[in-house]
């Protein structure tokens, strides 16, 4: 028992991170970005070019490699999402949903087979390696790469938990998730706003990129398709644009697949997540930590995508 929660919140710690993507993106401008997973795929990538440029990494650096290499992942792919955002959603701003959906599926596989022809379609050895030794802690064996992954994931989660709610720009994307229109008139800059979002939700799901190469050892072209579907489905348990939400589903949505795997075989491990994904959409489609706001326009009931603070309900309702 002890060892399906471990691996539960291990697995867990990678749809969370690259799920915060999904969410901060719908937060703000309502777009399910399927190319997400897909920028996941791109930060492996970026890994694996740097680190094969800087040929053979002693053992004893490869930690501090991987830190490096991890943040300058993390740069690229964020400068990647923002381009995106500029060249291929901002001018369907006001299209409908449908074209904007469609143009994000168009997307996923320009990166997809963008990295095919410029990297080959088969799979390549990650150059990095994290190795350590494996212990048990109350039953579980666990090894010291799975700890300082999710130390790193972790980090990141609360570093992107503590930017949104204590800083002015994290109190921009709050106030365009409340009400766009409002924010405009109250002077707040919105493409900068919605252009930070693509770069922070980017750059983890890079982040995440790398580290999965780095444990896997192995890293291929189509390895955010599957992930990506994922992490939507744990933004979707945990409430779709909420923050802790998106941290929350990709643990539970970790925990299902290790003790559906655990019970019923490792054959039914995608089943039992988009099962998940489907129970969630019928019986509570708001998520685990999603509310209800009223709309001043439909008088009916939308999705509340940033928590908001009883002094910010207050100011919309007045």
């Amino acid at each position: 028992m002890t060892q399906l929660i471990w691996d539960g919140l291990f697995v867990g710690s990678f749809y969370a991170l690259i799920a915060l993507g999904y969410s901060m993106v719908y937060g703000i401008i309502k777009l399910l970005n399927f190319a997400h997973g897909d920028i996941y795929m791109l930060g492996a990538f970026i890994g694996f070019a740097v680190l094969t440029s800087m040929g053979g990494i002693p053992a004893s650096l490869s930690l501090g490699a991987l830190l490096v290499v991890l943040l300058l992942s993390m740069l690229l792919t964020g400068t990647a999402g923002v381009l995106i955002e500029r060249l291929a959603y901002r001018p369907l701003r006001r299209a409908p949903r449908l074209a904007v959906l469609i143009t994000a599926v168009g997307v996923s596989f320009s990166l997809e087979y963008g990295v095919s022809a410029i990297a080959g379609p088969n799979p390549r050895a990650f150059p990095v390696r994290l190795e350590g030794g494996v212990f048990e802690v109350l039953g579980a064996r666990v090894s010291l790469p799975q700890i300082v992954l999710m130390l790193i994931a972790a980090t990141l989660m609360i570093a992107l938990n503590s930017y949104i709610q204590k800083t002015s720009t994290g109190r921009a994307m709050r106030s365009i998730a409340l009400d766009t229109n409002a924010s405009l008139l109250m002077g707040i800059n919105v493409n900068a706003v919605i252009t930070r979002t693509f770069f922070i939700g980017s750059a983890l799901a890079g982040a995440a990129g790398v580290m999965a190469g780095a444990y896997y050892g192995k890293i291929d072209f189509l390895m955010g398709f599957i992930i990506g579907l994922k992490a939507f489905t744990a933004a979707v348990i945990g409430g779709i644009g909420n923050i802790k939400g998106a941290m929350l589903g990709g643990l539970v949505l970790g925990f299902v697949e290790a003790f559906g795997t655990e019970w019923f075989g490792g054959q039914w491990r995608d089943v039992f997540a988009f099962a998940v994904l489907i129970l969630f959409l019928t019986l509570r489609p708001t998520g685990i930590l999603g509310e209800g706001a009223p709309d001043r326009l439909s008088h009916g009931r939308k999705l509340r995508l940033y928590p908001v603070s009883a002094q910010e309900r207050y100011a919309h309702s007045a």
